[in-house]
């Protein structure tokens, strides 16, 4: 796909000044603890491995409808584990910083991830996995037993343009039916604005002919079955986000 009308850029974290995504710290501490998670669009999987890697969930899936990015996310996968520092328990500082640099990797390759016998298939890295889908229209192994947080960090636009307005309410409504009650839907909505350039790139005649605007996304996850979302300002690229949960 040389022309990214999924939005789905390569290389796009690695423009990102840190490597740590501000926008996770913004949600509530407890979200993703013990939880099933899914992430939508998932990219070359930086926020994934850190969801998986750092705030203690049960189980991370990602998908995107990019083989090339799903592969990347694998590799990224591979090289969080080879960066990752030992305990801070057991070390000081200073050498939790100069621990198995990112030269390392480039030079001689990523550490071996031991099997989950012995760290645990709950644990970094056997906690998360990715998979190659079009999520909208087609169902995943791991859509049956449902989830407990669906992340879409700025991909509703895409599906939008791609899929239409019912699209995007088909893909709202997917969401809801496969979280569990009491769970919830991070959305990271991009601003209108943002649609004119994206619209040039796509050829869908969807894209022509939109109604939905985002300020109507809360509305439209009501009707469906969402409760009233809750705002956490905009924070990087993207619009406001909104943490949706499931009515109980």
């Amino acid at each position: 796909m040389s022309i990214p009308i999924y939005g789905n850029y390569h290389g796009y974290y690695s423009k990102r000044p840190t490597v740590n995504d501000a926008r996770l710290s913004a949600l509530p501490e407890a979200l993703f603890h013990g939880a099933i998670v899914l992430d939508i669009g998932c990219n070359e999987g930086w926020v994934t491995c850190e969801i998986a890697q750092s705030l203690g969930p049960h189980k991370v899936i990602g998908v995107d409808i990019d083989d090339t990015l799903v592969q990347a996310a694998w590799r990224r996968r591979r090289t969080v584990w080879s960066l990752q520092g030992p305990s801070p328990a057991t070390t000081s500082t200073t050498r939790r910083r100069n621990y198995f640099p990112l030269s390392c990797e480039h030079e001689f390759g990523s550490l071996p991830i031991p099997p989950s016998t012995i760290r645990g298939k709950h644990a970094f890295p056997h906690n998360v996995s990715f998979r190659t889908a079009n999520w909208i229209r087609d169902e995943i192994p791991e859509d049956a037993e449902g989830y407990d947080v669906v992340v879409a960090f700025s991909v509703s636009k895409w599906i939008h343009l791609n899929e239409g307005d019912e699209g995007l309410r088909q893909f709202f409504r997917k969401v809801h039916s496969v979280l569990k009650t009491g769970g919830a839907f991070v959305l990271e909505p991009q601003p209108w604005e943002s649609y004119a350039k994206a619209r040039r790139m796509s050829e869908a005649k969807n894209a022509k002919n939109l109604v939905i605007r985002p300020e109507h996304f809360s509305d439209i996850l009501r009707d469906i079955g969402f409760e009233s979302p809750r705002h956490f300002g905009s924070i990087g690229e993207g619009g406001e986000w909104l943490l949706i949960p499931h009515s109980s």
